[in-house]
């Protein structure tokens, strides 16, 4: 069933729901920011022109500064932390999903660009499609 949550969360390509969006599973610390330059499945451009993920700073940017707020906010008031082991928890559970949260942007990101297309899925799925091993960026 193609989905934009199962595309988003489990890191997708957006186009045939198919390929992986980064050659490195998501809480490996072993080239975190590298990503494919297209789907390996289907061939959908993952850069297709220069500067676009500056979209996904802003979706990581918006959802993080709420979710720091939320976990602080939960910590302080309803488990009556102090302030300081608030902060450091926070800090400790944004050092563990860092990776994480910075591959779910762009993928959120791709997914607001691009739709899923039933055609190219079935293509993938047939082997109809002859793509070439993706290239990988390694820092963007």
């Amino acid at each position: 069933m193609a989905s934009k949550f199962y595309s988003i969360f489990s890191l997708k390509c957006p186009t045939c729901h198919r390929g992986e969006l980064f050659p490195t599973p998501s809480f490996s610390f072993r080239q975190p920011f590298a990503q494919y330059k297209y789907c390996p499945a289907c061939g959908q451009s993952y850069f297709p022109e220069p500067g676009f993920y500056y979209g996904a700073m802003f979706i990581s940017y918006i959802g993080s500064g709420f979710f720091c707020l939320g976990v602080v906010m939960f910590l302080h008031w309803v488990l009556d932390w102090s302030m300081g082991a608030s902060f450091a928890a926070l800090i400790a559970i944004v050092a563990i999903l860092f990776v994480w949260w910075f591959r779910v942007s762009r993928s959120a990101y791709l997914n607001l660009v691009f739709g899923f297309k039933p055609d190219i899925a079935a293509a993938v799925d047939a082997g109809a499609l002859q793509i070439p091993p993706p290239d990988v960026v390694k820092s963007t």
